[in-house]
């Protein structure tokens, strides 16, 4: 049996919404132990690597060398590939950087280390320990060793399967059309554009998207999203890719150097996110964009609150869910309607044909959009083809 532990907070995983939480809370002054069941923060990345910059600094994260190019925009191709280009600036929350996302993790780990918080890896949650209701921290497991760690307060920052919510009694069931399974390639020796990340939309990939994320001169991220309820067989995903590679010389002349694949939830945002001693934050709180299936922002917009009022539960003895709802309140004041009309034009998107896609770009030629909106591309497609805006009227 390993020591039992005590600790203010407790952050199970040391993805970004987790770091960001354990810094936060440190530098409030609470006692923080983040653990992390893998033995490296960061790796195995299951990831895009493409991230907008904009909110960086409302964080405080500083750029760092794990940038690996900072794009100029997005280029948006129907499925004729037709081409809608919009600068950075515009395109909303996932253009900006490339980056080495375990660089990156890292880096948010450094932080919140050097605020003051612990971090133990190799070490997984088991179950969540309750004393009258309240959950007041986890059994856990480091090199095998069976132990218990108890905490004022808890968060689940345990991603996209996360076991923390469940465990205590919070829905986060998901249904398999708010599921994408993603496969990735990094591929060498490919024509892409540094400028650019690349989305490619309609049947080559159902309910999702084909990505090209450049990582540097003729290296590339090239991946894929499918709707899980619109797959028959695990192999599918791979076969559409490798279809769209196939198709395009610049990318069918490279070579594979790494894969990897993973689940995203494109699901509206958990229901509740707190409970008596326990808060969820990221990727456990789903809080991914349904549109784009990005997940960094958000979950390290979220993290800093969460950590904040983690402190201050602390500080003022009272870890209910009345006191913890500060955070419920403060994260959904700054993320949640976009999230729901994210997931509203999600389930919209997903049911249309080719020629539809076809027709959004093709009206949005020649168009300056002030900013990359839901709301304002329907109102561009609107003005050209009305017919086709029909079914969104509740975005206009």
């Amino acid at each position: 049996m390993g020591a039992d532990l005590t600790t203010d907070v407790l952050v199970v995983g040391a993805g970004p919404a987790g770091s960001m939480t354990a810094k936060w809370a440190a530098r409030h002054g609470a006692r923080v132990l983040m653990i992390e069941k893998r033995q490296e923060i960061g790796s195995p990345v299951r990831c895009g690597e493409g991230m907008s910059k904009a909110w960086l600094s409302e964080v405080g994260i500083r750029p760092g060398p794990w940038i690996n190019v900072e794009v100029e925009g997005a280029r948006i191709y129907s499925p004729s590939e037709k081409c809608f280009e919009i600068n950075e600036r515009h395109a909303g929350n996932e253009v900006g950087y490339v980056v080495e996302r375990d660089g990156f993790d890292k880096a948010l780990a450094i932080d919140a280390a050097n605020a003051g918080a612990d971090i133990r890896l190799k070490t997984a949650a088991t179950g969540v320990l309750k004393e009258g209701g309240r959950i007041v921290g986890v059994r856990a497991k480091q090199y095998g060793e069976p132990f218990e760690i108890r905490a004022k307060v808890t968060v689940g920052a345990d991603g996209f399967e996360s076991q923390i919510g469940r465990w205590a009694g919070l829905p986060t069931n998901i249904a398999t059309r708010d599921m994408d399974t993603c496969l990735q390639y990094r591929m060498t020796n490919v024509d892409c554009d540094t400028r650019y990340c690349d989305f490619f939309l309609g049947t080559v990939a159902p309910g999702g998207y084909v990505w090209v994320f450049p990582k540097a001169d003729g290296l590339a991220n090239v991946g894929i999203g499918v709707q899980l309820s619109k797959v028959h067989g695990i192999a599918e995903p791979r076969k559409y890719l490798d279809a769209w590679i196939a198709k395009h010389p610049g990318y069918a002349k490279g070579k594979t150097i790494d894969v990897v694949g993973g689940g995203v939830s494109i699901s509206p945002p958990v229901k509740q996110s707190v409970t008596d001693g326990l808060m969820l934050v990221g990727d456990a709180a789903r809080m991914i964009d349904p549109l784009t299936g990005g997940g960094i922002a958000n979950g390290c917009i979220a993290g800093k609150i969460c950590g904040e009022v983690a402190a201050e539960a602390v500080h003022a003895g009272d870890v209910s869910k009345a006191f913890l709802d500060r955070y419920e309140k403060g994260w959904r004041a700054k993320l949640e309607e976009k999230l729901y009309r994210n997931w509203y034009a999600k389930e919209k998107l997903c049911t249309l044909p080719d020629a539809t896609f076809d027709k959004i770009i093709d009206a949005l030629q020649g168009v300056r959009l002030e900013k990359l909106s839901v709301h304002n591309i329907l109102k561009a497609v609107h003005d050209k083809y009305p017919e086709v805006t029909k079914e969104f009227e509740a975005f206009l």
